[in-house]
C-alpha cells in the first residue's frame, strides 16, 4: 500500500487535466499542480518531500509502446544524465496495481527531458535504453520517487511540438487539428493512471 511509511503521499500531476483525474481518484491525497517541467513549483519542486509519485501523460519512444501503455519505471534517466532509481516498494505497488486492473505495466527505463520529444529524438532516446519520456520525474530531488504514467503520443502519432507549453498553442495552428483526438485520449490516459494510482493507494498492506 502506498503511503503507509515512508511519509506523506503528495501526487505530482504536471496539468489542469492531469491534477483534476487525480483529485477525482484519490480524494483526501495531496494532489500538487506542478506544471509542465515542474514550472509552477519553487525551487522546482525541490521541497517536496515524503513520498513524491508522479502521474498522468507520457510518451512513449518506442514503436509498438501504444497509447495506453501503463508506464511505471523502474528507473528514470534526468536530465543532466544521471539515473534516478525509482522507489522500489513504490514500483512494485504501482506494477501490481496496473496488473489487477487488467493492464501489463512497461518496468523499463523512463527520460525525463527538457523538451517534448518528437521525431528523430524519440529514436535517440531508444538508444539510450529508454522506452518513454516525461518532462517531470527526473527532477525531483528529496524523499522516494516512483512515477505512474500512461503513454499518450507516440513515434506512429506524433504531437506537435507546442504542446509541451500548452499556453502557446493558440499561437500555432498546426496543432489544432490534433485538439480533437487530444480531447478524447488525453482525459482518458490521465484517468487511467490515476486510477492505477488509486488501486495502489487502497490496496491492504502485507
Amino acid at each position: 500500500m502506498i503511503g503507509a511509511d515512508g511519509g506523506q503521499l503528495v501526487v505530482v500531476a504536471p496539468t489542469g487535466l492531469e491534477a483534476r483525474a487525480a483529485r477525482r481518484a484519490l480524494p483526501g491525497v495531496r494532489v500538487v499542480r506542478s506544471g509542465v517541467s515542474l514550472r509552477r513549483l519553487p525551487h522546482a519542486g525541490a521541497s517536496l518531500t515524503g513520498t513524491l509519485v508522479t502521474c498522468g501523460v507520457a510518451g512513449s519512444l518506442r514503436p509498438g509502446v501504444s497509447t495506453g501503455t501503463v508506464l511505471v519505471p523502474r528507473h528514470v534517466l534526468r536530465p543532466d544524465g544521471r539515473l534516478l532509481e525509482c522507489d522500489a516498494a513504490l514500483v512494485a505497488a504501482l506494477a501490481a496495481a496496473a496488473r489487477r486492473l487488467g493492464h501489463e505495466p512497461e518496468l523499463g527505463t523512463m527520460a525525463t527531458t527538457p523538451t517534448l520529444v518528437v521525431g528523430a529524438e524519440r529514436a535517440a532516446w531508444a538508444g539510450r535504453g529508454c522506452v518513454g519520456a516525461d518532462m517531470e520525474t527526473g527532477l525531483l530531488g528529496g524523499g522516494r520517487v516512483a512515477s505512474i504514467r500512461v503513454v499518450l503520443d507516440t513515434p506512429e502519432r506524433e504531437l506537435d511540438p507546442a504542446w509541451g507549453r500548452p499556453l502557446t498553442v493558440l499561437w500555432h495552428p498546426a496543432a489544432w487539428a490534433q485538439l480533437p483526438w487530444l480531447a478524447v485520449q488525453g482525459p482518458r490516459c490521465a484517468r487511467l493512471a490515476a486510477e492505477v494510482l488509486a488501486a495502489a493507494v487502497t490496496a491492504p498492506g502485507p
